[in-house]
């Protein structure tokens, strides 16, 4: 066991050294980190009721000043004390549909890819129909169906949206069983838990890593383009500030700053988990290491 506990954490040592180098990775890893302390931080200085209308005191739709960094809203609440409070929303869908959808695919990856004759087949026809849908648009039918709650929102976004990673999953499934070890392990008895579990998730989990980043910064997106066309969580987030923001005027009316700072913060933060992904997946893939 202490053997295997070394080698694992020399791997670890071995990953977090080569990751150190991909600049760029760093930097979107260092976003992130700010990103994520400022949300979960965030109730020990405000709570929801900055969010409510009852609790604008400043002037409607008011420019930046010492009192309000980042200007006000229509009802003269503070967009600084919105973008902090919206910040959780947003990430905490972006990060739960976002391992919903790889959850999905990673199982109708392995299955489709380890299970041969029907079973594959039919396992790749529902992921092919997933795939030609248009995951927006079927989001957008879901969320307004089924309700605009957070976990409907989640839900809506994560079972549109994980096709491609089935696609993905299955491919380096196929790869990894025609190794000879599999074969090996199958003459010796191991079944189907045993070969998928022990041999090609973990073999897997490194693609699974770098496309879940990716899959995060996607999901956050599909959120803010959900509540700018009305199916929201009902409750704060950078979409919803968009839509208040084209609601009420804001960018005819002069008021940048409330189209501005929530557009800027999901651009930083889907950059960053962009970031990140590429830099994983330079760090994870041996070709893509040795081309740079």
């Amino acid at each position: 066991m202490s053997i295997a506990w070394t080698r694992r954490r020399m791997a670890y040592g071995r990953f977090w050294r080569a990751f150190r180098d991909q600049r760029a990775g760093m930097a979107g890893l260092g976003v992130l980190v700010v990103a994520v302390v400022l949300a979960l931080i965030a109730p020990l200085f405000i709570d929801e009721t900055v969010t409510s209308v009852v609790q604008g005191t400043g002037e409607r739709l008011a420019p930046p000043s010492l009192d309000h960094p980042l200007g006000t809203d229509e009802s003269g609440r503070s967009i600084l004390a919105m973008i902090w409070w919206g910040s959780r929303t947003s990430l905490l869908i972006g990060f739960l549909a976002a391992l919903l959808s790889m959850v999905i695919g990673t199982v109708f990856g392995i299955a489709a890819g380890h299970f041969r004759g029907w079973i594959g087949a039919v396992l790749m026809r529902i992921t092919d129909w997933f795939l030609v849908l248009p995951s927006l648009v079927t989001a957008l039918v879901l969320a307004a169906i089924l309700g605009g709650s957070t976990w409907t929102i989640i839900t809506a976004i994560g079972v549109t949206s994980w096709a491609g990673t089935a696609r993905l999953i299955r491919a380096q499934t196929l790869a990894v069983e025609a190794r000879p070890y599999i074969e090996r392990s199958t003459a010796l008895g191991g079944g189907h838990w045993h070969i998928t579990t022990r041999h090609v998730l973990p073999n897997v989990a490194p693609l699974l890593l770098a496309s879940t980043t990716l899959e995060v910064a996607s999901a956050i997106v599909t959120e803010s383009t959900l509540a700018f066309l009305g199916v929201s969580a009902n409750k704060t987030s950078w979409g919803t500030m968009l839509r208040g923001s084209y609601d009420w005027g804001a960018a005819t009316s002069g008021a940048w700053w409330y189209v501005l700072v929530p557009g800027l913060c999901i651009v930083a933060v889907v950059m960053a988990f962009t970031l990140c992904g590429r830099a994983l997946e330079t760090v994870l893939n041996p070709r893509l290491r040795r081309a740079g």
